[in-house]
């Protein structure tokens, strides 16, 4: 625990190193990826997938320092499951960083990836200390079968107990230090919730819950083939020879469901949740007090008051920004192995799953686009029209987190509407920049779909050619939307969060015409605009790009502790095609 009481200051330091606002930031240093990593239980000829799980305490790091009593569910020591996407464990590899791994407890629960029509096996053994009693898993929208294994089978220290499990309230339930065996079969391709059956206001509050994602069996070939998925194709990054493209793909599959307007380009797994300190506390005081105590015997139980509920973290992932934002299986989190923090490129489809796995609704808001949701536990929303075409899902401002209900959704991001050129284009003729020449030919649609090498692929053409300044400083009138202040009078200096463009040189771009007309020509090595970028010490030094704020639209959950920022906010990362997105760091 000594190696929490340092987190405070290493978390403000990171969070004085990011620039944000209400809407829009810049982002000063490269930043962790999240993608959507779990495990696969080492599937036996694709149609079986056995999973070893125990359920038992540790602590969870938080960024006030604190280390918070916690029960979660984790990998049995010894098993050895596969972990995917498959790309990132070697990406990590190369970078010499640490390995995926599944902990023997962690918050959430290790991710369960299976394939449509799998036989699901989990052995869970309750790990719990015995003053918690019996544990147990359940998993929403599946036939579940629970028996107990031989007595041969369990533990040795369940082979004295009459019973190794109990017929609980929901679902078969494992007796303290011994294993129940769930079996069912993985019918619903999507994102499903799973946490525990027994006491669920202790203990799903103490951690016990996850995540089962179900893949497609059949992908449909439109997913496969579609421009929307650009790994290995001739996109910009590939096209102009850059380091690190074409980029690894970091998908679970080319689809979220059998269905051909599934298809998506980047993942993220997105679980809510939050803790009142008290409940945790009050259950550590009494299991350390009871600790050795006999199951089932006079005195042998927790009796934890979890009302009123007054919770005071608010997790995505197990993780309060800013420590959501640090790179999966992080060090300083052994035992929450998951971040949240979104990347992507523009016109890219991103599959967002999430899940409500607390007690509360938390309205959250995916700043930049609406959410256009295509599924509710593993359920799509089809035309009532043309089903096996077409989608029929409503594109959310907010995207409502229900308590134990999991969503699928599609995001993108493509500049429409900013009502100025996020790239920095101008007419006419530059020989410093090649890219600040670009056409913009719209599409039916409006955006820029001719040319998948293009820097500006996916532009919305309607704003091409546009400046951000109505009257840039030191320039002429350029008739764009933003009026700033005179940037020598700024209290800090020329600084502007939501940083004009899309690539290292974008911001020299601006206004060229109205640089012709004071230095004689297009060349912007005159200098076209007085906005300087917060981000321009960034590392990598082509990571130039959006950094939209994503967070719960209840402004108490954006806090730790009453402490803004923390809670349940992170970054959508909206990066120039000029930066190869690599999930691993």
């Amino acid at each position: 625990m000594s190696s929490t009481m340092i987190k405070e200051a290493r978390s403000v330091k990171r969070l004085l190193s990011r620039a944000t606002t209400s809407a829009v930031g810049v982002v000063f240093c490269a930043a962790a990826q999240a993608a959507a990593p779990g495990i696969s239980g080492n599937p036996v000829t694709g149609v079986t997938g056995t999973f070893n799980l125990t359920a038992q305490p540790a602590y969870l790091n938080q960024p006030d320092g604190a280390a918070v009593y916690s029960w979660g569910y984790g990998c049995v020591t010894g098993s050895s499951p596969s972990f995917l996407p498959a790309s990132l464990g070697d990406a990590l590899s190369e970078l010499k960083q640490a390995a995926p791994a599944c902990s023997s407890m962690q918050v959430p629960g290790p991710t369960l990836i299976v394939t449509e029509g799998t036989t699901v096996i989990i052995n869970l053994t309750n790990n719990l200390p015995n003053s918690a009693g019996s544990t147990s898993i359940l998993f929403p929208g599946f036939t579940v079968t629970a028996t107990a294994p031989a007595s041969a089978n369990q533990p040795a220290g369940c082979t004295s107990k009459a019973s190794p499990t109990t017929a609980g309230l929901l679902t078969t339930e494992a007796a303290p230090g011994c294993i129940v065996t769930y079996t069912f079969t993985a019918s619903a391709p999507g994102t499903h919730a799973y946490y525990s059956g027994t006491q669920g206001d202790l203990q799903v509050e103490m951690g016990l819950y996850g995540a089962l994602i179900v893949l497609p069996k059949s992908v449909p070939a439109a997913c496969n083939t579609t421009v929307t998925n650009l790994y290995g194709k001739r996109d910009y990054g590939t096209a102009s020879g850059i380091d690190g493209f074409p980029e690894k793909d970091f998908r679970l599959a080319h689809a979220a469901y059998d269905h051909p307007r599934s298809c998506y380009d980047r993942e993220y797994l997105f679980q809510w949740a939050e803790m009142d300190p008290r409940i945790h506390k009050q259950a550590e005081a009494q299991a350390l007090a009871k600790d050795g105590c006999t199951p089932g015997a006079m005195g042998c139980s927790l009796n934890v008051q979890t009302e009123p509920y007054h919770p005071a973290y608010f997790l995505i992932n197990g993780r309060s920004m800013p420590d959501v934002m640090d790179p999966n299986y992080a060090g300083e989190y052994p035992h929450q192995p998951y971040n949240g923090n979104p990347h992507m490129h523009p016109g890219e489809l991103t599959l967002i799953r999430t899940i409500g796995q607390g007690r509360w609704q938390h309205p959250f808001h995916e700043h930049a686009n609406h959410v256009r949701i295509l599924a509710r536990d593993g359920n799509l929303i089809l035309s009532p029209t043309n089903p096996a075409q077409n989608l029929a899902g409503v594109l959310m401002f907010n995207t409502d987190t229900t308590p134990g209900q999991a969503f699928d959704g599609i995001f993108y991001f493509t500049g429409r509407g900013l009502n100025w050129d996020a790239y920095g284009h101008h007419t006419g003729t530059d020989t410093a920049d090649s890219n600040a020449v670009a056409p913009c030919v719209p599409d039916a649609n409006g955006y820029y779909t001719s040319n998948v090498a293009a820097l500006n692929y996916y532009e919305w053409c309607q704003d091409h050619d546009k400046a951000l300044q109505v009257n840039p400083f030191g320039d002429v009138a350029a008739g764009g939307p933003a009026t700033l202040p005179d940037a020598n009078v700024f209290t800090n200096g020329a600084w502007y969060g939501g940083s004009p463009y899309l690539g290292p040189d974008a911001s020299l771009r601006g206004n060229a015409p109205a640089c012709a007309s004071s230095a004689g020509s297009n060349n912007v090595s005159a200098g076209c605009t007085n906005l300087q970028p917060a981000n321009t010490q960034a590392n990598p030094a082509n990571e130039r790009g959006w950094a939209f704020m994503w967070h719960s639209h209840n402004e108490r959950e954006i806090t730790t502790n009453n402490v803004f920022p923390g809670g349940m906010l992170m970054m959508m990362l909206v990066d120039t095609r000029e930066f190869a997105i690599d999930e691993s760091q």
